[in-house]
C-alpha cells in the first residue's frame, strides 16, 4: 500500500508538473522597458488592450515585461511583442532573445521610429527604409502614408488574410535567407527621402512590409508598423490579422 500511496503522489506530481508546464507555454509578454507609450493595459484608441483581449480569447495569459529581456524574464514564456519601442534593445537583450527562439519561442516586432531597433533588426537578417512608404494604391482617406496591403507571401500569420491596413510603415528588406518578406506594396511605393512630397525613381519600389524567419524551433515576425494592432485601427481584417498572429504566438 505505501508503495502504491508513493506511486500515486509521484503521478499526481507529473500531472500537475505537465499542467503548468503546458499553462506557462500559452504566456506571451508585451515589453514595456524600452520607452512603448501604447499599452495592453490602456483603453485608449492608440492602446493594444483590443490585441490583449484578442490573446486572451486564444487562451494565452497575456503579461508585461518591464525588466531587462533576458533567459529568466523568458522562462516558461511562448511568446513576447515588441511594439512601439522608442529604446534600443542593449547586445545581452538581443543575445536572450535569440536563444528564446531557438529553444521555440515567438518574437513579434512592431515598429514604431525604426532606428531604436536596428541592432535587433540586424541580427535578424532584415533592414529598413529611411523613412515611411507613400503608396499609389489602397490609399486610404486621401494619406498617401496610410494604406492597404495585399500582395501577401505564406506564413501562419497571413492564413486566410486577403489585405491589411498600415497608417505609417517603414520599408523592410530582408538581406538574406535568415528571412523573408511575407507583406510587399506594389512597385509604384515610394519613400520621401528629400522630404519634398516629389516622387523621383530612385526612391521609387516594391517595399516590404512584413518580414519573417525561423530560429531554431521558433522564429520572428516584423511589422513595419505598430498602429495596425492598436484599438483605433482595429478593422475586420486587422482583427483578423491580429488572431493570426495571437495563434502563432502561442
Amino acid at each position: 500500500m505505501a508503495r502504491f500511496a508513493k506511486l500515486m503522489c509521484i503521478i499526481v506530481l507529473l500531472c500537475v508538473a505537465i499542467a503548468a508546464r503546458g499553462e506557462a507555454a500559452q504566456t506571451v509578454l508585451f515589453d514595456t522597458g524600452h520607452g512603448e507609450r501604447f499599452l495592453v493595459d490602456e483603453k485608449g484608441p492608440l492602446q493594444l488592450s483590443g490585441f490583449a483581449g484578442i490573446c486572451q480569447a486564444a487562451g494565452i495569459t497575456v503579461g508585461t515585461l518591464a525588466k531587462p529581456i533576458s533567459d529568466e524574464s523568458l522562462a516558461g514564456v511562448s511568446g513576447l511583442v515588441i511594439s512601439g519601442a522608442f529604446q534600443p534593445l542593449k547586445d545581452e537583450e538581443i543575445d536572450a532573445l535569440i536563444r528564446f527562439m531557438l529553444r521555440g519561442g515567438k518574437l513579434s516586432v512592431m515598429l514604431h521610429i525604426a532606428p531604436p531597433l536596428d541592432s535587433l533588426l540586424v541580427r535578424l537578417g532584415i533592414n529598413f527604409t529611411n523613412g515611411v512608404i507613400r503608396e499609389h494604391e489602397g490609399i486610404i482617406d486621401g494619406q498617401p502614408q496610410d494604406f492597404r496591403v495585399s500582395r501577401l507571401g505564406t506564413h501562419p500569420v497571413m492564413k486566410g488574410i486577403s489585405a491589411f491596413s498600415l497608417y505609417g510603415v517603414w520599408g523592410l528588406m530582408s538581406v538574406d535567407q535568415r528571412s523573408h518578406n511575407i507583406a510587399m506594396t506594389s512597385a509604384q511605393a515610394w519613400i520621401d527621402l528629400h522630404h519634398d512630397k516629389v516622387q523621383t525613381k530612385d526612391e521609387t519600389g516594391a517595399f516590404a512590409v512584413a518580414c519573417a524567419g525561423n530560429v531554431g524551433q521558433g522564429g520572428f515576425v516584423v511589422f513595419g508598423d505598430d498602429a495596425i494592432f492598436q484599438n483605433k485601427f482595429l478593422d475586420a481584417n486587422n482583427k483578423a490579422l491580429a488572431v493570426n498572429l495571437a495563434s502563432w504566438l502561442k
